[in-house]
């Protein structure tokens, strides 16, 4: 059977395995040539769960059934086999296919998360929900084991493991990676698991003979389930996970391995026939099916595009300058080599943050705490409260899963905890789930704590001694990818003082008030203006929260237009809204143009695109400033120079 012919999941129910194995081989191959061909999209996730989607669905009726895929980013083939294999080259593409779930892209997208550690919960309320409902179909959540580490996934299943008359089936995804390897005691366990053989038919076997004996029978129930769980024990005395499973009200199975299909396929038939919460661990391998994913994991999760035949990937066409993430390791690094209190945290995503960077130069002082960014920043609160200089890196977009523990054990405290909020703003293909577009206004409401943006990667150097040297909380948000190619700081480098604004142009018809990755485009902006007769004061406002209201109040009241605020951040409540709220307080009446992010979750298409969408270009900035005046249609045309 070909990829293309298949029109509905449920055709798979009828397939052999020997059919299942070729579809196999065009999954991969299909999703192979996309990613190499575009750099565009996960790679090694997806390429391990292959054999596992196609023995699920054939176990199931997909149009009642549900499947929920934890994070998304593993479930290309389940998009394949869901009716969308010929648009499947648009993946992450503006009006393509999504890179994670999306509950309006397909009717078999259950769910359509694209943080970590969900899934389990989700899917119990669907089959609670079910339940109270009267009907009796399945629902199956599927989470990789870095997951797993995640406080919710872990609430989830002390939940779910405590109501045994609901039908649930819990997948593990076992490949020992999250993009990171994984760490934890958790890991440790499913670590020695993997080596540990299945128990069940043993301890089922040896029910089935007991009961078989002649004078013994059904009088020995009320003894057997000692005599099975001490059999139980014994068979995973090299390992206590499958028992903690058990202990939490699950019936474990497993570990089976994830790319065979007479496993997989009898595994899922037994969960599917018992009662209440089963926990299925199937072992995985990150990459499966090319060679260069299997043996470079990490590198491979998602990586730019590749020479498919050997894997190697494509040379840049020109230099680009670094990335925020390697000045921020860079200079992190720098710093600690005077200053032993230094400390970096990451929650699983050590290279993604550059702190694999850090961790090579000082791994004694470097703390990867996996999928558990509430845990992290609580973590760091004891750090900073027993003296030392905690550096929390985690993205813009999973801090907000611990905006709590900011506030409760960070702030309220006021201790020195600094946080360095990579991929801030729109992060391009990655889409809503993944854009840092909220962290100005999340951040800026809690007492005690500094929130800054550099408009360049030289400045973020500066701001990276700022954030060590400050005695209380502190934040800094910078974007994803290369920097501006501005000379970088060597030795020497000074702090941004605390609340300190810079004016970079002088004029006097506009105030334009800019933050971070909008500084250089409205100096750009600026310049087009000029052009046409009008002057601009342009200021990198570098904090969010305090203000340089001495230089902005002054400013603010001799404009002879008004003040235009821009930000890569949301309008609700962030940058401009904290500027407006300063002028109304201090009876400055001008008027006030905020561009920013509307209040609409922003999809997913290259950062350049949506930058353009969003009117947040140096040309859209100064055709709405000349459209606040009723003359853009006439003065400038809507293109970037």
């Amino acid at each position: 059977m070909q990829l293309s012919d298949l029109t509905h999941p449920n055709q798979l129910r009828n397939l052999s395995i020997a059919q299942l194995k070729d579809l196999a081989r065009q999954l991969r191959e299909k999703h192979l040539k996309t990613v190499a061909a575009t750099g565009n999209g996960h790679l090694g996730p997806g390429l391990g769960v292959v054999e596992l989607t196609l023995a699920l669905y054939k176990t199931l009726d997909l149009d009642r059934d549900k499947v929920l895929w934890d994070v998304g980013h593993q479930a290309y083939a389940h998009k394949m086999l869901t009716g969308r294999y010929e648009n499947f080259h648009t993946l992450r593409q503006r009006a393509g296919i999504a890179g994670y779930l999306k509950l309006t892209e397909s009717r078999f997208d259950h769910w359509g998360a694209g943080h970590a550690s969900t899934s389990i919960s989700a899917a119990l309320g669907m089959a609670l929900a079910r339940d109270y409902q009267g009907d009796d179909h399945k629902v199956v959540a599927i989470i990789g084991d870095g997951a797993l580490t995640g406080g919710m996934a872990l609430e989830a299943l002390n939940h779910s493991g405590h109501l045994p008359n609901t039908n649930l089936l819990v997948v593990l995804n076992d490949n020992e990676m999250s993009i990171s390897e994984n760490v934890g005691g958790l890991n440790q366990h499913l670590n020695q698991l993997r080596l540990s053989p299945p128990m069940r038919f043993i301890t089922e076997n040896l029910e089935n003979q007991i009961r078989n004996l002649p004078l013994v029978g059904e009088a020995v129930a009320p003894e057997f389930e000692r005599i099975k769980d001490s059999v139980k024990y014994l068979t995973v005395a090299r390992s206590k996970a499958g028992v903690v499973f058990e202990e939490l009200g699950f019936t474990y199975l497993g570990p089976v391995s994830g790319h065979d299909f007479e496993d997989l396929l009898k595994y899922l038939h037994l969960a599917h026939s018992l009662k209440g919460p089963v926990f299925l661990h199937v072992v995985t391998t990150k990459g499966k099916g090319f060679t260069a994913a299997e043996q470079n994991q990490v590198f491979y999760h998602a990586p730019p595009s590749f020479d498919l035949s050997t894997g190697k990937i494509y040379p840049a066409t020109k230099p680009t300058p670094p990335k925020y993430q390697d000045v921020f390791a860079q200079t992190l690094i720098h710093l600690a080599e005077h200053n032993p209190k230094i400390v970096g945290i990451t929650a699983a995503m050590s290279t993604g943050t550059g702190l694999d960077k850090f961790q090579a130069r000082f791994p004694e002082r470097f703390v990867d705490v996996g999928i558990a960014e509430q845990h992290a920043v609580t973590m760091a609160a004891g750090m900073a409260l027993a003296g030392m200089r905690p550096v929390a890196a985690i993205y813009s977009t999973f801090l907000q899963r611990a905006f709590d523990q900011v506030i409760h054990d960070v702030c309220i405290q006021n201790l020195p905890v600094f946080f360095c909020l990579d991929r801030a703003g729109v992060v391009g293909e990655d889409g809503p789930t993944h854009h840092g577009v909220f962290d100005y206004a999340y951040l800026r409401l809690i007492p005690n704590l500094v929130v800054m943006a550099p408009k360049d990667e030289a400045e973020l150097q500066r701001m990276i001694v700022t954030g060590i040297d400050h005695p209380g909380p502190i934040a800094v948000r910078y974007p994803r990818g290369s920097g501006l190619g501005v000379p970088l700081l060597a030795e020497g480098i000074e702090a941004v003082p605390v609340g300190q604004a810079e004016v970079l142009r002088r004029g006097g018809d506009w105030l334009i008030l800019a933050i971070g990755s909008m500084v250089q485009p409205s100096l750009q902006a600026a310049q087009m203006l000029h052009e046409h007769g009008l002057s601009c004061t342009v200021v990198n406002a570098r904090f969010v929260k305090p203000l340089d209201l001495e230089l902005i109040l002054p400013l603010a009241r001799t404009s002879r237009l008004g003040v235009i605020t821009v930000e890569e951040g949301c309008l609700s409540g962030g940058f401009g809204s904290a500027v407006l709220e300063a002028l109304n307080d201090h009876g400055v009446r001008v008027p006030v143009y905020r561009f920013g992010i509307p209040d609409h979750f922003v999809h997913h298409a290259k950062r350049p695109e949506l930058l353009a969408e969003l009117g947040l270009t140096s040309a859209m900035i100064a055709q709405r400033i000349l459209a606040a005046m009723e003359l853009a249609p006439v003065l400038i045309p809507v293109v970037d120079r």
